[in-house]
């Protein structure tokens, strides 16, 4: 049987909503911190099912993690596992971005694909930077006795084949520049992380991205983007019933598009450094 959804006309709107972490930031962001060799404090991340599998999948690795409110502290250095197990694999599609910390970090990674995303442009990157991967069955394995920078072209702007050819460059020899990148904001903001941490990296959230890799990576601490297509959801759905709501620890600059449509609509909407304030 189909489910369905039932969508009954709604009063107006009214109230206060904190706007949590961005999970496009956060699952890319914990896979990296497998790159660093002190520990790193992520505030302002969203206890959701995808977070939860994610810590699962580094404290197999032998991470140490643990959650205090929307604070999380990871400790990488007991970091011992190249292969992440199907079980864990399948639990999300955005477990494929351990290969890129995985192959950077030991040189080798395995992992069985979770389904829903092909990674073709992901192996294309590796293979530019001088490793092996090599899909059968559907596991993954790639394997590097040393990789080197590279000019890699992506095929088209994907998101995941951006986030993990980051990864993997930041464990090159040399520079790496990886042209056609994605420019979300997620990928600027997993950029400002892995900066943090002392790479030397540029461009992150334009096409053209340029990376110094070879350099070990120290734990930083570090805020989670908010997240952008919550914020969306919310000013679409007070545009829609009318009413007025403030959307706190916001951040306008990463729904400017959205915010411009709205206002064309009829939506007066106020914008401070971290709120929203819309009124229909």
């Amino acid at each position: 049987m189909p489910a369905a959804l039932l969508v009954s006309k709604s009063p107006p709107l009214c109230g206060e909503l904190t706007v949590h972490g961005a999970k496009n930031s956060v699952l890319p962001i914990l896979a990296a911190t497998l790159l660093c060799r002190t520990p790193c404090v992520l505030h302002n991340c969203p206890d959701i099912l995808d977070v939860t599998h994610t810590l699962q999948i580094l404290r197999h690795l032998g991470c140490s993690c643990e959650r205090s409110g929307s604070t999380l502290s990871i400790d990488p250095r007991g970091f011992a596992e190249n292969a992440v197990p199907p079980a864990l694999a399948g639990s999300m599609r955005a477990s494929s971005l351990f290969l890129g910390a995985l192959l950077a970090r030991t040189g080798a990674a395995a992992l069985t694909l979770p389904g829903g995303c092909p990674i073709d442009y992901h192996l294309q990157a590796f293979r530019a930077l001088g490793a092996s991967a090599e899909e059968e069955g559907g596991t993954v394995r790639c394997r590097a006795d040393r990789l080197h920078g590279a000019r890699l072209r992506l095929p088209g702007p994907s998101v995941g084949a951006t986030e993990n050819a980051m990864l993997a460059a930041l464990g090159a020899d040399g520079c790496t520049t990886i042209e056609n990148a994605a420019c979300e904001p997620e990928i600027a903001d997993l950029g400002a992380f892995l900066c943090a941490c002392g790479a030397n990296l540029r461009g992150a959230g334009t096409p053209t991205i340029e990376i110094e890799g070879g350099k070990a990576l120290h734990g930083a601490t570090y805020t989670i983007l908010p997240d952008r297509i919550e914020t969306a959801t919310y000013l679409c759905a007070c545009a829609a019933c009318g009413g007025a709501l403030t959307l706190r620890r916001a951040a306008p600059a990463s729904c400017a598009g959205v915010i411009e449509a709205l206002g064309q609509c009829g939506c007066r909407i106020r914008c401070g450094y971290d709120t929203i304030a819309i009124r229909r």
